[in-house]
């Protein structure tokens, strides 16, 4: 039951997908969108499960929220990293920089988010039917998110379109491998809490650093804005409908 109702997640990531790649002429506004539906992931859904999730304090901090910071710091040092390493073999000025490994890594990170969500729905279904079906339900609602940012992401950073493929096609996959592999593994609550930390502060400083600043730079209009508060409410929309 649990890999049947995976394959809902399934879809709807290939619809994110989609949707991301079928508006390429309207780049700017897919940015703001992507970002706002990446702020609304992390402030509204990643970091409430990590902070109940993680559970102890770090010298009076929620470690939760120190990975959290982590995962930002992380992010920052790979992605300056790899420009700086680019520039240093002659990489080309395209792309402000833009490494394409920093877009396949944060791509490869929404994979296992995926791959957790997929674990999540098949644990539900072992407590009973209906937190199964609850808990499916906000997988697959947040999903639509999830593909769209990952073709977005990849994209972003200067990736082939079929490599952004690839990606979409991983991450739609991702739940039903994860569901399936619910019968034989359990994450301890504590690790998934400190993971969903970590991985929250990685894509917050690229919708923060990386996404925003991108849709705004050529196209600083009222409407772009308007997308990124659309991606945040509808984030708060199915956080609220789920729960």
């Amino acid at each position: 039951m649990a890999v049947f109702v995976a394959l809902g997640a399934f879809l709807m990531t290939l619809a994110g997908g989609w949707t991301a790649q079928r508006v390429t002429d309207r780049r700017h506004l897919v940015l703001g969108l992507a970002g706002g539906l990446m702020l609304g992931v992390v402030g509204l859904d990643l970091l409430p499960e990590a902070l109940h999730a993680a559970g102890r304090d770090v010298f009076g901090v929620p470690a939760a929220l120190l990975l959290f910071v982590a995962g930002f710091l992380m992010a920052h040092l790979v992605e300056r990293l790899l420009a700086a390493r680019q520039a240093a073999h002659g990489g080309e000025e395209r792309d402000h920089h833009r490494a394409p490994e920093v877009g396949l890594t944060a791509a490869a990170a929404m994979v296992g988010h995926s791959a957790m969500d997929g674990l999540a729905i098949g644990a539900a279904f072992q407590v009973g039917g209906g937190m199964g079906a609850a808990v499916a339900l906000a997988v697959i609602a947040h999903d639509f998110a999830d593909g769209f940012n990952t073709f977005t992401l990849t994209s972003l950073y200067g990736n082939a379109r079929r490599k952004a493929l690839a990606m979409l096609f991983a991450d739609a996959v991702a739940p039903i491998a994860g569901a399936a592999a619910s019968a034989f593994l359990i994450i301890p609550e504590p690790v998934l809490g400190g993971y969903l930390g970590l991985f929250g502060g990685a894509l917050l400083y690229l919708a923060a650093a990386e996404i925003l600043p991108e849709a705004h730079h050529e196209h600083p209009a009222r409407s772009t804005l308007l997308c990124t508060v659309a991606g945040a409410a509808f984030i708060w929309l199915v956080v609220g409908i789920s729960g």
